[in-house]
């Protein structure tokens, strides 16, 4: 999404699992904040789509929009559904799964 989409969204009241639309076996993403301390990225994941174990160099919150899915975090395992969100630390290993279609909105702080 460019810049110029991306402001067009500002200043206007959103749903947010509305602005990601599913795709059926895979998992598609939408960008609506990119500034140089951070960002927010919506996802949408197919049943059985997941991110595989990585670590990011800045703490990171997910918020999951709709469905269920289960997160992995430092060998820890969540379950997780609508309306709730988890913090990942810096550097702390972590994937995810879905569990039925789900949605998140990921916001990244850069340091």
């Amino acid at each position: 999404m460019s810049d110029e989409v991306r402001a067009e969204l500002k200043g206007r009241v959103l749903s947010l699992k509305d602005l990601i639309e599913y795709q059926e076996g895979t998992v598609a993403s939408r960008m609506i904040v990119n500034r140089p301390v951070g960002t927010i990225t919506l996802f949408s994941f197919d049943a059985d789509e997941g991110l595989s174990e990585h670590t990011a160099p800045y703490d990171a919150v997910v918020t999951v929009l709709d469905g269920e899915c289960e997160v992995w975090l430092a060998g820890e395992t969540h379950q997780m559904k609508e309306g709730e969100t988890i913090i990942f630390p810096a550097h702390a290993p972590h994937a995810l799964s879905a569990v039925t279609r789900f949605k998140m909105m990921l916001t990244m702080f850069r340091e």
